[in-house]
């Protein structure tokens, strides 16, 4: 930089990763283009649209190959896991994250300190955040994603997504609570030491809030090498709507913490991570973990 008084950025360029489709994008773009030129002059902005599902881990795995970008997901939680994925196929990348909301679910950037771009890029400093670390073991071999808020079974990201699509205010988000809890099925996990659980709602979560009005803990540190497990053993349909009721009303209050979870599923069972499904086969191994300080932020 010039040695005019103006900031230093600690990253090269900055790198807008966002769904063209989006309505009300090409303004929100604008915004943050005249912010970035205002905080950090001669700072290089690029702009890289998605084109399909999965494009915005392509695009961030390049980008973080590369010097030191600042790579900013105009998106939601599951765009921004995406990013991270990308940046995380990048071993010791020198990449630096962010996500500025822009989708059905923004349950991460509700997490973490309130602050605008410009804010954080006038501050410059960049901090580690935690990961999960999901590994996903079969026969045929390992896979490893990352989630940078939850990743769950059952009633709670379930509960998650159908507050999200159900329409705003509490009375909308509640009448879809009850929805998702009509189609419910319990699921059986076998421990690492044998012994079996049937659950209605398993979660493991590295945030407090999901779902904007969702607590499940009263955790609010994603950077102590630790997260949270939120349970509800299989226990039938009233006492499944008094948990949902008490998490999107008085929240669900401090829950036990661990770096580590494993088991092993019984039957075929989707998993939501980051609000995105992925679909588990009968007999995977699966071990969470938390990823310390994994991921560069702003």
């Amino acid at each position: 930089m010039a040695d005019d008084g103006a900031p230093t950025a600690p990253f090269d360029r900055a790198v807008l990763i966002f769904n063209p489709g989006r309505p009300g994008m090409g303004q929100r773009l604008e915004e943050l283009q005249r912010d970035l030129a205002t905080d950090l002059p001669g700072l290089r902005v690029d702009l890289l649209p998605t084109d399909y599902a999965g494009h915005a881990r392509e695009l961030a795995r390049t980008e973080a190959g590369r010097g030191t970008p600042l790579i900013v997901s105009v998106s939601g939680d599951g765009g921004y896991n995406e990013v991270v994925n990308g940046v995380m196929d990048v071993p010791a990348s020198t990449a630096v994250c962010t996500v500025l909301p822009a989708g059905n679910a923004n349950d991460h950037y509700r997490s973490m300190p309130v602050r605008t771009l410009r804010e954080a890029v006038s501050a410059g400093r960049v901090r580690r955040i935690d990961l999960l670390r999901i590994t996903f073991s079969t026969r045929a071999g390992e896979r490893v994603l990352y989630a940078h808020s939850y990743v769950g079974f059952g009633l709670t990201p379930l509960m998650a997504i159908g507050i999200e699509q159900g329409g705003k205010g509490k009375i909308l988000e509640l009448i879809s609570v009850a929805r998702t809890l009509s189609g419910l099925k319990p699921f059986e996990l076998v421990r690492d030491d044998g012994a079996t659980a049937r659950f209605d709602s398993l979660i493991l979560a590295n945030i407090s809030r999901m779902a904007k009005y969702g607590t499940v803990s009263e955790s609010h540190h994603p950077d102590d090498g630790r997260f949270e497990v939120v349970t509800l053993p299989h226990a039938g349909l009233v006492k499944m709507a008094l948990m949902t009721l008490r998490a999107v009303t008085l929240g669900l209050g401090h829950q036990p913490s661990v770096s580590s979870y494993a088991f092993s599923t019984r039957e075929a069972v989707p998993c939501q991570i980051d609000g995105e499904v992925v679909y588990v086969e009968a007999g995977t191994h699966v071990l969470v973990e938390s990823a310390p300080g994994a991921l560069a932020t702003v």
